[in-house]
């Protein structure tokens, strides 16, 4: 499998690249999935679509701002690519922490749950994960370590030349789409609080993403250790904490 070119197109000197188009229909189906979801959680569709209005641009933000914080030496010696998220860069940890700010102060504001909210926009996440991680396979980055399976994809490495890798940007769709079905599932068959379908997704994709980074190359780092991994362990406790909360909350309602 190799990788194809980055851009897909060009017009009236503007260059449009698969990234980009990927993640724009990753935020659109999540915000249409949202839109269905939300007369079902006793939300209207005005606060749903006004909630994403915020929301999208701070997640681009949060993504962007927290890897360019953990590859601060490069973008200091490179200021005027801090903001070219076209040619990747975004890391999902960054956009969910300015997404739950987000969703705090908006649910506050207008004066709904959080936990409910959270709970019909989440299932999107995952959905939206699993088709922006090709946006990885374009631009030929958040691979794994060099293999020889069957699946393996081929890169340009600047040292070695073309090398056979894990395409750990695969892995990673997989699991998201995965996580999208349980959660759908769960839904459907055991939630009982507002509020579960988040902390499961913690729980589920924090698992896998654990798992999966380890075998990346391009892995941001925090004093030797690898950033998306220890986030990783922090939202499983998280996911953890919060089920036991929901738990024990109905447990005293009753």
């Amino acid at each position: 499998m190799t990788a194809p070119d980055p851009i897909a197109f060009s017009f009236l000197g503007l260059t449009v690249r698969w990234y980009g188009i990927l993640i724009a229909t990753a935020l659109i189906l999540a915000l249409l999935l949202a839109v269905r979801r939300s007369r079902k959680a006793g939300l209207s569709e005005d606060d749903v679509v006004d909630f994403f209005l915020f929301m999208i641009p701070a997640i681009i933000v949060g993504a962007r701002l927290y890897y360019v914080i953990f590859e601060w030496p490069y973008y200091a010696a490179n200021p005027g690519e801090i903001i070219a998220v076209w040619n990747g860069g975004l890391a999902i940890h960054g956009g969910i922490i300015a997404g739950v700010i987000v969703g705090i102060l908006f649910c506050r504001k207008r004066k709904i749950s959080f936990f409910t909210l959270a709970d019909t926009v989440i299932p999107g996440l995952p959905l939206g994960q699993a088709i922006g991680r090709w946006g990885n396979f374009f631009n030929q980055e958040a691979h794994g370590v060099e293999t020889d399976l069957p699946w393996a994809i081929t890169v340009m490495d600047p040292v070695k030349g073309l090398i056979r890798v894990h395409p750990t940007f695969l892995y990673e769709s997989i699991w998201d789409l995965a996580t999208f079905v349980v959660l759908l599932v769960y839904e459907k068959k055991g939630k009982k609080d507002d509020g579960e379908l988040l902390f499961l997704y913690l729980i589920l994709y924090s698992i896998g993403r654990f798992f999966i980074e380890g075998l990346r190359t391009d892995s941001l780092m925090f004093f030797g250790l690898r950033m998306a991994q220890l986030i990783s362990i922090a939202l499983i406790a998280v996911g953890i904490g919060g089920l036991v909360y929901l738990k024990r909350k109905r447990a005293a309602s009753n």
